[in-house]
């Protein structure tokens, strides 16, 4: 959810990425600044609601992109907005091909035509699973095949990544700056990952040229996990 319609709508058409519009719905507008105007009517209805633009960005793989035509990115757009239910509102999307990566830009009216914001709980993982579901109707390559064709490649850091962790383990750090020395000592650098909140959200791991999330090596090494296993450690 965002609150500068009008700038994100700038950057979703903008020529310099052979940017072309693939989606309208509910919107007669020819330029951002017209496009935001027509949301800014219905969005005027609801005054308490701020971040009142939903945007999206569609990635296929390089490979589904490139063979993709403007009328099968206007259908996952489609698809995904019904996933996300989200089709009788105000929305616009661009395709971007100035890069091998192909994409969409998906802006929705947050405000419907009642006034009432839509739910953005949790947005982030919802619309990662519509967007799977529209892949798997579609068969088109889904994430999760490319994430496991990546771990593969990666197999045998993950594998020593595991093993020096349980080594340090046994040593029984005292502290995560001791388990994070003793790991470096090991050749492994720990990263943690803070999220927005300033709090540990867990931690990345680099080895010989690969650089994993904690759950990527092991499930038994996410960062609740690894701090379980310290704070027992100093018990």
């Amino acid at each position: 959810s965002i609150a500068s319609t009008k700038a994100s709508l700038d950057y979703g058409w903008n020529q310099e990425k052979d940017a072309e519009v693939i989606y309208k719905e509910y919107l007669a507008g020819e330029t951002p600044k017209e496009i935001t105007e027509e949301f800014k009517i219905i969005q005027s209805q609801n005054e308490r609601c701020t971040q009142n633009t939903l945007s999206f960005i569609l990635s296929p793989t390089v490979k589904d992109g490139q063979e993709m035509s403007k009328a099968q990115l206007k259908e996952i757009t489609s698809r995904f907005l019904k996933e996300m239910e989200l089709k009788n509102r105000q929305a616009i999307a661009f395709v971007h091909r100035d890069k091998a990566h192909t994409h969409v830009h998906v802006y929705v009216n947050r405000i419907g035509f009642d006034g009432k914001a839509y739910n953005d709980s949790f947005i982030g993982k919802r619309s990662q699973i519509a967007a799977d579901n529209v892949a798997k109707e579609l068969g088109l390559t889904r994430v999760r095949d490319v994430q496991q064709e990546k771990l593969k490649e990666v197999n045998w850091q993950r594998l020593a990544i595991r093993h020096i962790n349980n080594k340090v383990m046994e040593t029984r750090p005292k502290s995560l700056d001791e388990y994070i020395n003793k790991m470096k000592a090991c050749n492994v650098q720990v990263i943690p990952s803070i999220n927005k909140s300033n709090r540990l959200q867990g931690f990345r791991f680099e080895y010989k040229g690969a650089n994993l999330k904690g759950s990527e090596v092991h499930r038994q090494m996410t960062g609740g996990k690894i701090i379980g296993e310290i704070d027992y450690a100093e018990t």
